[in-house]
This record gives structure tokens, sequence and C-alpha cells, in this order.
């Protein structure tokens, strides 16, 4: 059997900053033309993890692997087939964003004008004849963003991508990330907007203290949650159904949160109560962030050193 080179496979990664561990044990998968969500609050390791991917960082313990090679060692060939955009932009205070937007092209071998750099430049609304000291952080995000999506490429590694964009420029943002979906490449998306990767993500990953506490496609983590429920009905519900919490009825009706497991059971209660109106809702993104945080940590150690 041949073996499969997922674009980003990690496995036991450790790495630490003196007496801190600011990753312990992460394991992480990113399967070909998944656009996978990368969340976690700050310092939980999103940074630290994207830096080792790209071989900026090396690591203690634990492998990394881009398209099956180290980035650590194999960084040139690595970096020819992704485009990162980082959490926080600098840029070459002297070279205009032209200049930077070519050079970083150039850097993963492809030539500015076989490139959408003149379309993307206009549909960010960026000058290029600026230079880099004279950029907004908005613009400088920009910048990068307009390198990112100018050519074809097999991995986009994005770290907070809309830092500093307006609402107009984030939804340029979402629609050149839908035109690389479109033709297969891969997307790690670290981002603080829950709406924005449940929006966006096919799966996400759940990060804390440097360990992942939740992965799965948005579905298979929802079904792990309790639903809200909301109903009219004509007559009044048992108070101790299996699975079901948090039971308010009262004359503008029923409300409730379920476990999966107890929602079989709930249904048939409302329909022997008659009901007439009933809604439920899956848990938000948001609210499974949130879940993971409140769990008791799961590393042996209970965080960080």
């Amino acid at each position: 059997m041949v073996a499969v080179n997922h674009p980003i496979e990690i496995h036991g990664l450790v790495k630490t900053f003196g007496r801190t561990r600011a990753l312990d044990g992460l394991d992480l998968v990113v399967e070909q033309g998944q656009v996978h969500g990368f969340l976690g609050p700050n310092g939980a390791g999103k940074s630290t993890t994207i830096r080792a991917m790209l071989g900026q960082i090396g690591t203690d313990a634990g492998t990394v692997a881009v398209f099956g090679q180290d980035p650590w060692k194999d960084t040139v060939e690595v970096h020819r087939r992704l485009a990162a955009v980082p959490g926080e932009v600098s840029l070459w205070p002297n070279l205009t964003g032209g200049e930077t937007i070519d050079l970083l092209l150039r850097l993963r071998g492809i030539r500015p004008d076989t490139t959408r750099r003149a379309e993307l430049l206009e549909r960010f609304d960026l000058d290029p004849t600026k230079k880099g000291r004279a950029y907004s952080k908005g613009n400088r995000q920009k910048v990068v963003l307009v390198a990112a999506f100018c050519a074809p490429t097999d991995l986009l590694v994005l770290d907070e991508p809309t830092a500093g964009l307006d609402p107009l420029m984030e939804q340029v943002f979402n629609e050149c990330l839908a035109e690389h979906r479109a033709q297969g490449t891969t997307v790690l998306l670290s981002s603080h907007i829950l709406s924005e990767v449940e929006r966006l993500a096919d799966h996400v990953t759940i990060i804390r203290n440097g360990r992942v506490v939740e992965t799965g496609t948005l579905e298979s983590l929802r079904h792990l949650r309790r639903h809200h429920v909301r109903a009219q009905v004509a007559a009044e519900l048992p108070r101790d159904l299996p699975g079901v919490h948090d039971l308010v009825q009262d004359p503008d009706g029923v409300t409730c949160t379920v476990d999966p497991e107890g929602l079989p059971r709930l249904l048939a209660a409302l329909q022997q109560a008659g009901v007439s109106a009933l809604t439920c809702t899956p848990p938000s993104l948001e609210e499974l962030f949130i879940d993971a945080y409140r769990e008791p940590d799961p590393s042996p150690t209970g965080g960080r050193a």
C-alpha cells in the first residue's frame, strides 16, 4: 500500500521556551482539499505550531511533515508549495508594497507577471507604490494577502488573516479563499473570529495549553453537545426526561437543552403533549469552543510549565 502524505501531519509535537511548554504533545492532521479551522485563545500554541510547520523554529520532540517533507530541513521545497499569512505582519520599510509582493512571489519560484497581481490589487483597493513604513495595519495585511492569493498554491497557512481588515475587505478575503478552495487548495485557518471559521471550515481543531482538546467536522463535534429546543405544546411535559436539561415550561412554551441520546425521548414526549411548533438548534462553534475550555485540562500536568 502506498503511504498517503497529508498536506500537514503533526504527531506528538513538543516545544519549550525556557520553562514554558508551548506545545505539549500536539497532534494535527490536515487532509487534502480541506479547510481546517485551528482554534485556541492567545497562548494556546497556535502560532508556535504554525512557525514549526513553516520551518521557522526547531522543536524538542515529535514530528512535523508538510507534504511529507520536514519543513526544518526541506524549507525551500516546502515553501514552494505553500503561501503563508502571519498573524503579525512586518514589511521591509523601504520596499513598496508592490516590490514586497513581487519578492514574496519570487521566493516561491513564481514570476509576478504570470499572476493575478493587478486584479487583486484592485479588489483589495491597495496602492502598491507606497513604502512599507507608510502602510496602516490593514494595508500591511492586504500586501501579504495579495501575495498569498496571487497564484495557485497547494497549501494556504492563514494565521488571523483578516486582522485589521474592514468588513468590505473581509468579504473580498472570503471570495478569494472560496476561489482557491474550488481549485482544491488545502487551507489551515487560525482565527479568533469563530463565526468566520464556522462559515469557512470543513473541519475544526481546538487546542488548549499546547494539546488538542477537540477535533472533527463541525457536525461530529455538534453531535457531542446539547441542542437547544423551543416548542409550543398543549399539555405539560414530564420533568424527569433522561438527557433533558434546564427545562422551563410557561405560557410562552417550552425551552430546554437536550443531549443527543435524549433527543428521541424528548421528541416522543413533545408529540404526546401535542406539539404545534418546534425549533431545534445545534450548538454554535462558539459554544463548542467555550465548552472545550470549561472541561478539566487534559494534560497530565494541568497545563504548561
